[in-house]
């Protein structure tokens, strides 16, 4: 299990790059503009994403600030949301390297939920895996953000991943991994 969270945390700071050189490429009028998605602009969604690693690995490692607010702005310039960005991926790169087996086959976090405050307790390997859940969910909205913005994405797709590092491929070229996805008809 300890190798599958690896992976993971590894994936999720890989697809993170991506989705940034992506951002850092359209305007800043199309970059700030509501296009409707649930944080509504992609530099909402990108200030969530960071939000929601932030509340989840003070909870979880009891360091770092714990926004009250799902839809904080934490940082007004793409720049500088890249590099906080960068280094929740290195916090949470550490901190899956720190767990051992016996963490996550045993381990149970508990902390308080912030839109219906109250106290939960939960197993350390399920909310381990909401975090990178919540990451791929709100990394696909800005995905269709970036799409309906530029027409072409990169793709983040767990698989290219794979193939673009050769984790867990037994045969096989790393084929396409850094080819952008494009809106069928454009």
């Amino acid at each position: 299990m300890k190798s599958l969270f690896t992976m993971l945390a590894d994936y999720n700071a890989w697809a993170n790059e991506r989705l940034f050189a992506a951002a850092a490429k359209v305007s800043d009028r199309d970059y700030r503009a509501d296009h409707g998605a649930f944080f509504g602009s992609l530099h909402g969604t990108l200030n969530h994403l960071l939000t929601g690693d932030l509340i989840w690995l003070h909870r979880l490692t009891g360091e770092g600030t714990e926004p009250r607010e799902l839809e904080a702005i934490l940082h007004d310039d793409l720049a500088s949301l890249h590099a906080a960005r960068r280094h929740e991926d290195s916090r949470l790169i550490r901190y899956v390297a720190s767990l051992g087996d016996s963490d996550l086959a045993t381990g149970v976090v508990t902390y308080r939920s912030t839109r219906s405050p109250m106290d939960i307790e939960q197993q350390l390997a399920p909310l381990l895996m909401h975090v990178f859940n919540h990451q791929t969910h709100h990394r696909g909205q800005a995905h269709g953000l970036l799409t309906a913005i530029a027409g072409e994405a990169p793709s983040l797709d767990l698989l290219m991943y794979q193939r673009a590092t050769g984790l867990s491929i037994v045969k096989g070229a790393a084929i396409g991994a850094s080819r952008p996805e494009r809106r069928p008809g454009r």
